[in-house]
């Protein structure tokens, strides 16, 4: 039996959940979500566009490359064009996490970690990706909650040539000058990330 947070967990992670209008029409995502039930799957839970675009720009259009549907599910969402650049589709956090559960859980989550902190649903969620092996979760940024921190360890993603330029596009668009290091981005990770549809890996542990 699926109980009340195993559903808000569904929801939060499902690419077929009510949103907003203004971001992208319910009936559409789970129409699409129907037709490609095979497909790997990356969410991503952030508090804004600007954080996925500076911290998983590259990683997002890497793993769009690779065949792989992504969906960003934020807190805030005024402007969701840089995600649109890089091809994520966008979800508004609380409507997912009220939305009905449907069965379209992803192999990869990616967390900021004042999502994680300030949120207890996500926080739940995150702990039992790590717990039960639900999905493979990655978190961004250096200043991990000790419940992360010990259980984690740095990798590092290293973008493609269509990835850089796509970023940069993002980036630009969202406001953000780009920095000299954008041909990496650095995540923390319970386990190494599946590879992409190619063979690639997507993460390896950083040195």
């Amino acid at each position: 039996m699926i109980g009340p947070w195993d559903e808000q967990v569904d929801c939060l992670f499902d690419t077929g959940c009510g949103i907003r209008a203004g971001l992208y029409p319910v009936h559409l995502v789970r129409a699409h979500a129907r037709r490609h039930p095979l497909r790997h799957r990356l969410a991503i839970v952030a508090p804004n566009t600007v954080d996925v675009v500076q911290y998983a720009g590259g990683f997002i259009v890497d793993r769009m490359m690779g065949g792989w549907e992504v969906v960003a599910v934020l807190t805030e969402h005024d402007d969701v064009r840089p995600l649109e650049i890089l091809g994520a589709t966008v979800l508004d956090l609380t409507t997912a996490l009220a939305a009905p559960v449907h069965a379209t859980w992803p192999e990869s989550v990616l967390l900021a970690p004042d999502v994680f902190a300030s949120n207890e649903w996500v926080r739940r969620g995150a702990i039992d990706c790590l717990d039960k092996g639900l999905s493979e979760l990655a978190v961004w940024g250096d200043d991990l909650p000790d419940e992360l921190a010990c259980r984690v360890f740095s990798a590092h993603h290293r973008l493609s040539t269509a990835a850089r330029a796509f970023k940069r596009c993002a980036l630009g668009a969202a406001g953000i000058p780009e920095r000299a290091d954008e041909d990496l981005e650095t995540f923390h990770s319970g386990e190494v990330l599946l590879a992409d549809l190619r063979g690639r890996q997507a993460l390896v542990r950083a040195v």
